[in-house]
């Protein structure tokens, strides 16, 4: 039997790392990065709007700032243990979990609740995306 060797996809490949990558979005991001800066934070944030307008996107480098050990004006630093371990894929403390994959509120329930009883491992926060 063959192993198959999961490459990432397009998307996966070329999708911004720091807020400032991405286009479009500039009230968005700018609001983001401002929260991360001064450290005045929301206990959760909903980002909505049609597909492919970078709300997952958005949402990955936000947690990757709020978990950054050296953000420099809200911006992910991509160089500390926690940014290296994200852009790895290999961050346990950023949680995504996709509609695909979790199709019912039980199953998102059950898959929160098996994260949520540890505390933060390689950051200072857990985040999940949704």
């Amino acid at each position: 039997m063959m192993d198959v060797i999961s490459m990432p996809s397009l998307s996966q490949r070329y999708r911004p790392q720091r807020f400032s990558d991405v286009t479009g979005q500039q009230h968005i991001t700018e609001t983001l990065r401002k929260e991360v800066a001064t450290g005045q934070l929301g206990h959760a944030y909903l980002f909505s709007g049609p597909r492919g307008i970078g709300k997952t996107t958005s949402a990955r480098i936000f947690a990757k700032a709020l978990n950054c050990a050296q953000p420099n004006e809200g911006e992910p630093c991509n160089e500390c243990p926690s940014c290296v371990a994200f852009n790895q894929g290999s961050n346990i403390d950023i949680i995504e979990l996709d509609a695909a994959t979790h199709t019912g509120v039980d199953t998102v329930r059950e898959a929160i609740v098996e994260h949520v009883r540890f505390a933060p491992m390689q950051s200072k926060r857990k985040v999940y995306i949704l």
